[in-house]
C-alpha cells in the first residue's frame, strides 16, 4: 500500500496515511486514460454547428439560363455550392458527439489517474479543510502552505459551497466532491489535494 504524509492547513506534516492499492496503487493504463479524456471532452461538445445546404438556402428555384446554346457552363440553380451565396457542400449539421464508456472502465480510468498522481508525487492529503464562509484569501493561504501552486484540484468528501465560492476566481484551481470525480479532472491539474474524508469516500466507493 502506498503511504503519503498527511498535512494540516499550515503545511505541517501531522502523520501518514496508507492508501488502498485498489484505488491509488493500480497499474497506470495509458490507453484507458486516453479513452476517458476523449470521452469527457467529446461529451462537452454541444454539437449545434449548422450550415445550410443548397436545398435550405432561400431562392434558386428557377434555372438561371437555358441548358444549351449560350456557350457558358450548364447551371441548374443559383444556390448550388459553386455560386456566391449558394449552399454549403458537406458542411456541419447538428449532431451528438457523445461517446459511451462502460462504468467499470470509467472507474478504472479514475483509479489509474489517481495512481499516476501518487507515482508522480503530485497527490497531497489534507487532514481537514473547514471554511466558515467564502474567503479566497484562506484558500490561497492553504495552497501556499502546502506548496502546490494554483494548478490544483481540491477534492472534498462532499460538495462544499464555501470552498467553491472561495476558489472559483482563482485561475487554475478547481474543486470537486469525491463522488463526482473523473479521470479528466485529475489529469488536467498538476497537483491534487484530497482531504482525509475524501480519501475514505473514494476508497469506500472504488476499493
Amino acid at each position: 500500500m502506498p503511504k503519503v504524509a498527511v498535512f494540516d492547513t499550515e503545511g505541517i506534516a501531522v502523520g501518514e496515511i496508507e492508501l488502498s492499492d485498489k484505488v491509488f496503487g493500480v497499474e497506470v493504463n495509458g490507453a484507458l486514460l486516453h479513452a476517458a479524456v476523449r470521452r469527457h471532452l467529446a461529451n462537452q461538445r454541444q454539437g449545434t454547428a449548422d450550415t445550410k445546404t443548397r436545398s435550405e438556402v432561400s431562392g434558386g428555384g428557377r434555372k438561371p439560363r437555358r441548358q444549351k446554346g449560350t456557350g457558358r457552363a450548364r447551371q441548374g440553380s443559383i444556390r448550388a455550392p459553386q455560386w456566391r451565396h449558394g449552399g454549403t457542400a458537406f458542411g456541419p449539421t447538428p449532431r451528438s458527439f457523445r461517446l459511451a464508456m462502460p462504468k467499470k472502465a470509467r472507474r478504472l480510468a479514475l483509479c489509474s489517474a489517481l495512481s499516476a498522481k501518487v507515482q508522480d508525487d503530485a497527490l497531497v492529503v489534507l487532514e481537514d479543510l473547514k471554511l466558515v464562509g467564502p474567503k479566497t484569501k484562506e484558500v490561497v493561504r492553504v495552497l501556499t502552505n502546502l506548496k502546490v501552486g494554483q494548478d490544483t484540484l481540491i477534492v472534498t468528501n462532499d460538495a462544499n459551497p464555501y470552498l467553491y465560492k472561495s476558489s472559483r476566481n482563482l485561475p487554475g484551481v478547481s474543486t470537486s466532491p469525491a463522488r463526482g470525480l473523473n479521470a479528466y479532472e485529475v489529469l488536467a491539474h498538476a497537483k491534487v489535494v484530497l482531504t482525509k474524508d475524501a480519501v475514505a469516500e473514494l476508497e469506500e466507493a472504488f476499493a
